[in-house]
């Protein structure tokens, strides 16, 4: 749909106007239009997909759970309201949550309405589809940062039978081929990925990175719930210690799995797992590591120790009746190795939980850093009548997530009724 004849084609189509148009029908898109409708402007929501919740039902493992507690399902309007507020939505509830939202006020989404271009000229935005052409007043951008997965050119120098699967294309230990599987990267993919794997009595070798850690729970209540209580959800972007830096953090590993347990490497190691650091290189007939292994479980534990510690804290501080911690530590140290022969390990398959890249080209505005993220503060970019939302801490840790998702999408919905009627004042 790019070419010159298929864009001038388009172009001649009737051209549709709409107060605002929400790009993306995720929680995040969901969440945006029912503040719009809440504020009474008209608006429109295009999403690529042909449903609701197309990348929680077609790119999560057959066992992906949230690892937050269900009662952070927040959505506006829309609170969780089920049986099991302290449990953990598998995949299936994931999709069902979101589609009961979608039935609950039914937004005006147009599905399998891919958006090719944005641009702004005057005070009007034009956004092209491969449908046809609207136009707006404004304009949210809620598709996530999640676009395009992220596999390494080293890839491309292993042996030929080796099966790469990138971690949104997993799905369960059957679909890889019979052999060991390595596991690239540690956040919470790839450690619950290795978990998924480890369980079904697969051999895994896992590369592990510097992502942090952190116990599921302590003293009797779910880590969350205890960090919920003394305010760290509330914490914003100005207020975090680490800055705007904390927009690049990777998330803590631990799973909501079969109603929540500890992710700890070092336990997994102990049971078989093969551990190694970071990984460099890779030939045709080796794999290289770095030496790294040592330290990134330390930061791991460090990190988690130092988050009980702050909840013990205040425990103690408030008197707190609480039962003794019945977590399970270990420092336990696999051998260091630096490198592996392909032949020797069998490996037959890599899972790579490498992340994804953002891909924001259609974007013809300039509203992006240099690294090619947006530019925005609590979602308001520099472009008047430009927005974003559902990108990890806009705002606060929860503002790319089901539990403060809305927070930001009430704060916008004000933004853009307040400059709605100022446009109409101004070209009245």
């Amino acid at each position: 749909m790019n070419s010159i004849a298929n864009t001038d084609a388009i172009a001649e189509q009737k051209i549709t106007h709409y107060s605002a148009i929400v790009i993306g029908a995720g929680q995040a898109g969901l969440s945006m239009s029912y503040c719009l409708k809440e504020q009474g402007i008209d608006h429109l929501v295009l999403e690529k997909s042909n449903h609701i919740a197309s990348n929680w039902r077609n790119e999560r493992w057959d066992t992906f759970c949230l690892v937050t507690p269900n009662w952070q399902c927040q959505l506006p309007g829309f609170l969780y309201q089920g049986s099991d507020p302290h449990g953990f939505m598998v995949k299936d509830e994931i999709v069902e949550y979101l589609e009961s939202y979608y039935a609950f006020f039914k937004p005006p989404v147009i599905f399998n309405c891919p958006v090719i271009s944005l641009t702004k000229k005057d005070n009007l935005f034009t956004v092209v589809t491969a449908k046809k052409t609207y136009t707006a007043d404004q304009v949210i951008i809620a598709c996530g940062s999640y676009h395009e997965p992220s596999i390494p050119e080293m890839s491309k120098a292993m042996p030929a039978h080796i099966q790469h699967v990138h971690s949104n294309a997993y799905k369960n230990p059957q679909q890889l081929p019979d052999g060991e599987v390595m596991v690239v990267g540690t956040g919470q993919s790839g450690a619950q990925i290795a978990e998924d794997l480890h369980l079904a009595g697969r051999k895994v070798h896992l590369c592990v990175g510097n992502a942090p850690r952190v116990n599921r729970r302590y003293r009797g209540r779910d880590v969350v719930d205890w960090l919920d209580d003394m305010g760290y959800y509330q914490t914003t972007l100005e207020t975090h210690p680490d800055g705007k830096n904390a927009v690049h953090s990777t998330n803590h590993y631990v799973t909501g799995r079969d109603g929540g347990r500890d992710l700890n490497l070092r336990i997994f190691a102990e049971q078989g797992m093969k551990l190694y650091g970071h990984l460099k290189n890779a030939t045709g007939d080796s794999l290289f590591f770095g030496d790294d292994l040592k330290a990134n479980l330390d930061y791991a534990d460090e990190v988690a120790k130092r988050i009980v510690d702050y909840i013990e804290t205040h425990i103690q501080k408030n008197a707190i009746d609480a039962p003794a911690d019945d977590n399970i530590y270990s420092d336990y140290l696999p051998e260091i190795t630096t490198e592996l022969l392909f032949n020797v390990a069998n490996i037959t398959s890599i899972v790579w939980s490498t992340g994804f890249k953002m891909r924001f080209e259609w974007i013809k505005l300039p509203v992006f850093e240099s690294n090619g993220h947006p530019k925005q503060k609590r979602g308001v970019t520099d472009v008047d009548g430009l927005y974003f939302i559902g990108l990890n801490w806009m705002h606060t840790w929860g503002s790319g997530r089901f539990y403060q998702v809305g927070r930001d999408a009430e704060y916008l919905g004000e933004i853009i009724s307040t400059y709605a009627e100022v446009e109409q004042k101004t070209f009245a």
